[in-house]
C-alpha cells in the first residue's frame, strides 16, 4: 500500500508550474480549488440529472478529480514544507479529540 510520504514524494516528480520548489503555494491552492469545484459540478449534475443517484461512470469521475484534489494537497504541502502524513495524523487526532469532547458539531477551527 502506498503511503502518504510516497505519494507526496512521488507527486512531485509530476509537478511542473511557475515557481515549482520556490515557495509558490499559489498554484497549487488555485489548482485544488478549482479540482474541488470540478467534485462539486459532478455531484450537483447527478441531483439534477439524475436525482442524486451516482451512477458507477460519474462515481468513476469522481474518483479521478479526487486523485486530482490529492495531487494539488501534496503540491501545496511540499510548496509549504509540511509532510501529508503529519497532517493526515494531526487531522485525525484533531477530529478524535472533538468527538471526545462532544464537539463534533459547530463552527471553528479550535472548538
Amino acid at each position: 500500500m502506498l503511503t502518504f510520504a510516497e505519494y507526496q514524494k512521488q507527486a512531485r516528480t509530476t509537478a511542473v508550474y511557475p515557481g515549482l520548489n520556490e515557495g509558490n503555494f499559489v498554484y497549487p491552492a488555485l489548482g485544488l480549488a478549482g479540482e474541488t469545484g470540478e467534485i462539486c459540478e459532478k455531484l450537483k449534475k447527478a441531483i439534477r440529472d439524475e436525482g442524486g443517484i451516482i451512477s458507477p461512470e460519474r462515481k468513476a469521475l469522481i474518483a479521478k478529480e479526487l486523485g486530482d484534489v490529492l495531487w494539488y494537497v501534496a503540491a501545496l504541502s511540499s510548496e509549504l514544507g509540511l509532510e501529508l502524513a503529519a497532517i493526515a495524523a494531526g487531522n485525525l487526532a484533531k477530529l478524535a479529540a472533538r468527538k471526545q469532547a462532544g464537539k463534533i458539531h459547530g463552527n471553528g477551527d479550535l472548538r
